[in-house]
């Protein structure tokens, strides 16, 4: 039988080959992973544990929330508010960042999160997603501030996911490769099942909301049009289309077997450059996505290159298979 690998001893193992993953880092993505397993749970209940339907409250985008979504909130803030690794955190449901209470030593960290990110899939049993993303604190002030955060996502010192559906799995990458571990809901453990993960460089699947068609810019019309052609068209083969509508469900899939994702800007709302989060969504999702193999752009240029302007910034997101991703890119610069 061949020997199960925890989360912890595949970090240890991890800091003992490349000796980049220090103690502070490491203790922060066990508490993460632990509070993942906490918001299963949750999600598990369902209707059962009265955590279903609108929560009556709107986050800091407008958007409705669920119950869930303060539920999984509240859980992350709580569980890493004192363990030590931590100077700050910030949330996609939060106004502001949350500054973890004073200490000595302070923590080296910052911590940003989508506590839930699919959250229109939650009351009809679909799967949805916890996604962080871990930056350095910059320079030895104590005074953490919301600039502290505004870093690009090539910063990162780790990324990952969680995805609930049949079995929960933990997605992660601290810089050398992603890795998968799934949870033994029996023994509680986080448990090793895929490493050195690659996505194909090529591929025939692409996933995007058709409905919003209408609103595209030319570039993805032309792209997605070309995919519709199937055998007859331009590119000689025939795609599939898959939409979740839950970004972490989308890419689990693509890091899986491949595929292209797309969210792009649209005519709807001119003045902004995408829907998804940059710093919640795209940074983390971009960082395992290139740990794989793949690329990550907004369409024109590469999406860890952007520097942040403000926490809740928005940005187009064209990922996955490097040759698809590459392609979408060339019709945006060629259209410019």
């Amino acid at each position: 039988m061949e020997k199960r690998i925890s989360l912890t001893q595949y970090l240890v193992e991890q800091q003992r080959k490349h000796g980049h993953i220090p103690g502070q880092l490491r203790l922060l993505i066990e508490v993460v992973a632990r509070t993942c397993k906490r918001i299963a749970i949750a999600v598990n209940k369902g209707a059962l544990g009265e955590v279903l339907g609108s929560a009556g409250s709107e986050n800091v985008q407008g958007e409705v929330q669920k119950k869930l979504d303060i539920i999984a909130n509240e859980v992350l803030i709580e569980a890493n508010e004192w363990g030590g690794a931590l100077a700050a955190m910030a949330s996609e449901e939060m106004d502001s960042i949350h500054v973890v209470p004073n200490r000595y030593p302070q923590g080296e960290y910052l911590l940003l999160f989508d506590p839930l990110d699919g959250s229109s899939n939650i009351d009809v049993n679909v799967s949805i997603g916890t996604i962080f993303s871990v930056l350095r604190k910059l320079g030895d002030h104590e005074a953490v501030t919301e600039r502290d955060f505004l870093q690009p996502g090539s910063r990162q010192a780790a990324a990952g996911y969680c995805v609930y559906g049949p079995q929960t799995t933990l997605v992660l990458t601290v810089g050398d490769g992603v890795a998968m571990f799934t949870l033994d809901r029996e023994q509680g453990s986080w448990v090793l099942t895929s490493e050195d993960v690659r996505i194909p460089e090529d591929t025939k699947e692409f996933a995007i909301n058709m409905s919003n068609k209408r609103h595209w810019d030319a570039p993805v019309t032309r792209y997605i049009d070309e995919c519709l052609a199937g055998t007859e068209g331009e590119r000689g083969k025939d795609f599939n289309m898959r939409w979740i509508a839950s970004m972490v469900a989308d890419v689990h899939r693509i890091l899986s077997r491949g595929g292209v994702f797309l969210y792009p800007w649209d005519k709807r709302e001119p003045d902004k450059p995408g829907k998804l989060r940059l710093m919640y969504e795209a940074n983390p999702m971009a960082f395992l996505v290139e740990q794989a193999g793949g690329a990550a752009t907004n369409g024109r240029q590469r999406i860890l290159d952007l520097q942040p302007s403000k926490l809740h910034e928005r940005v187009s997101v064209v990922l996955g298979s490097k040759n698809e991703v590459e392609r979408v890119t060339r019709y945006h610069n060629e259209s410019a």
